[in-house]
């Protein structure tokens, strides 16, 4: 399934907080685009739709679309700050390649 670290907890948290929405679910979807065919891509959701599997972990409630499931399985999801600026970083078992900036990936 998919993993959030506690580091990716702890800013979700910071994130729904600031923008006081303590209640909003965190979806998290593959689209295409990107240099490598896909990418991630990450927003806030105040409901499920159908189809929409739901995870919840450390506290952070995460929706996850049919279709992109496959691609996240065994996923993880973490907060990196580094020289290259701050942000989620996943580290996908499922990725034959990805992109230098890590935001996309090919399968």
């Amino acid at each position: 399934m998919l993993n959030l670290t506690d580091v990716a907890v702890t800013k979700v948290a910071e994130f729904l907080a600031k923008h006081d929405r303590p209640n909003a679910l965190l979806r998290v979807r593959v689209v295409g685009g990107g240099c490598s065919g896909f990418q991630y891509q990450l927003a806030l959701d105040d409901e499920s739709s159908t189809g929409d599997q739901v995870i919840e972990q450390k506290g952070v409630r995460m929706l996850i679309d049919e279709r992109s499931l496959p691609y996240l399985q065994g996923t993880e999801i973490d907060y990196v700050e580094d020289i290259m600026g701050a942000g989620f970083r996943f580290n996908n078992p499922n990725a034959v390649s990805s992109c230098g900036c890590g935001e996309s990936f090919q399968v």
